[in-house]
């Protein structure tokens, strides 16, 4: 059925019986329910808070009958429609006519989040967890959506690749780096030659930076992810002559580009004194939420001269987040205002209705105006807090519109800097 594209939703039936299956449910769907339990147990306890194997399935109204038919060949006496969706906020549950039990989903969606919410104003910022909280009176919250201003399964850089040329692009690690295979991928697609070049390569002389067309700091982890990781990774290129002089030849050409991720992001960050138009980007310190910050977050391209981003100014879609400091600290407000209107920022945290944003948990960490990528007056070189290298396909993506095809909206990024080699 799924296959088929029959199964609209599926919950297996587990702690809680019955009615957790559907109450969760609806809280994932954001809508109401109408519930007849006639044909189960007499007993409206033992129908509803019995935990024995099970599942609930939602299906098309048209195709009701006949998936119902199919299953009872397979599992006789063990199927049975039970109700529908309906647009209004009620969850209601009856049985023999009568009505057993009726409440407001945001309500209950309120009681099952309360054990959560109580626990994280202690551990976590108060001020966030109130905010995740009362984001479920939210009624008007569509969810995550995608919005794009180009076609993701154009590829733009397909005459360049059957052109056979390869630029090297070096895929930039230090120790406890984790992302650089999904990266070298991306970059692969779009028609470059990967290097994995590890920052003890750079440091020993093994190997130099003008041998390559761009490099990528990649994220997840280095140094095990300890408190100001990208730091003390920007340091031990600055504190070391030959690192510094490697990375200010490479930042000083015409023809060089690079991009930060997570970790790479606050890396270069830290090296914005090396870097040619990065005087104002800012330090990332820890996440408002003081915690690490794994999610599937929407955000929106802004207008900016980076190379990355050429043709997708307006785009409206989900990435993936792992970072544990990712605030974009700047030294003013001032800062803050002069970077927005020299359109240097690049990407911004949006809630699902489209709008910039800095509430918990639409912007997983705080940074102002909702700030997260930002690029040099000339483009080339770009920092940014999400992942795009581990959604840049479509199956990769945990929530993706039905017409995309095998390249996710993130895979422009990388053409954009294949097309920008040409």
């Amino acid at each position: 059925m799924n296959a088929d594209g029959k199964l609209l939703a599926y919950h297996d039936r587990s702690d809680g019986g019955l009615f957790s299956t559907l109450v969760e449910m609806a809280f994932a769907g954001h809508c109401g329910l109408s519930i007849n339990i006639d044909s189960l147990s007499s007993d409206v306890t033992s129908a509803l808070y019995n935990e024995e194997l099970g599942a609930v399935i939602q299906v098309r109204a048209a195709d009701a009958d006949a998936i119902v038919a199919s299953l009872k060949k397979l599992l006789p006496n063990c199927v049975h429609l039970i109700g529908e969706v309906i647009t209004s906020e009620a969850i209601t549950i009856k049985q023999t006519g009568k009505v057993v039990f009726e409440a407001s989903r945001v309500d209950l969606h309120r009681a099952w989040s309360e054990t959560t919410y109580q626990m994280q104003k202690i551990r976590d910022n108060p001020a966030c967890a109130q905010q995740e909280y009362d984001r479920i009176l939210d009624k008007t919250d569509a969810g995550l959506h995608a919005k794009l201003t180009f076609d993701p399964s154009e590829n733009i850089a397909a005459t360049y690749i059957a052109s056979g040329a390869r630029p090297k692009m070096a895929i930039l690690r230090e120790q406890g780096v984790n992302g650089q295979t999904e990266m070298a991928a991306a970059f692969d697609r779009a028609g470059f030659a990967t290097y994995d070049i590890h920052m003890s390569d750079i440091i020993s002389g093994r190997v130099s930076l003008k041998d390559f067309s761009g490099f990528v700091a990649c994220g997840g982890f280095s140094y095990g992810d300890v408190l100001g990781a990208g730091e003390g990774w920007a340091k031990s290129i600055l504190f070391n002559s030959l690192a510094r002089d490697e990375f200010s030849a490479f930042f000083e050409r015409k023809d060089s580009f690079s991009l930060g991720i997570c970790n790479g992001c606050q890396m270069m960050s830290n090296l914005k004194s090396i870097i040619p138009g990065a005087e104002q980007w800012p330090h990332f310190v820890r996440n408002k939420s003081e915690q690490f910050e794994a999610r599937f977050a929407m955000v929106e391209v802004q207008e900016s001269p980076s190379l990355f981003f050429k043709g997708m100014a307006g785009s409206r879609m989900p990435i993936a987040v792992a970072h544990g400091e990712g605030f974009a600290e700047f030294s003013s407000e001032s800062v803050v205002n002069a970077i927005v209107a020299d359109k240097l920022v690049s990407m911004k945290f949006v809630d699902n209705a489209g709008n910039p944003t800095e509430v918990y948990p639409f912007n997983p960490n705080g940074s102002p105006e909702g700030i997260t990528g930002l690029t040099t007056q000339d483009g080339r070189f770009s920092i940014m807090m999400p992942h795009p290298e581990r959604v840049f396909r479509t199956v990769q993506n945990s929530w993706h519109p039905d017409d995309w095809d095998e390249d996710g909206a993130w895979i422009r990024m990388f053409r954009n800097a294949r097309k920008f080699i040409n």
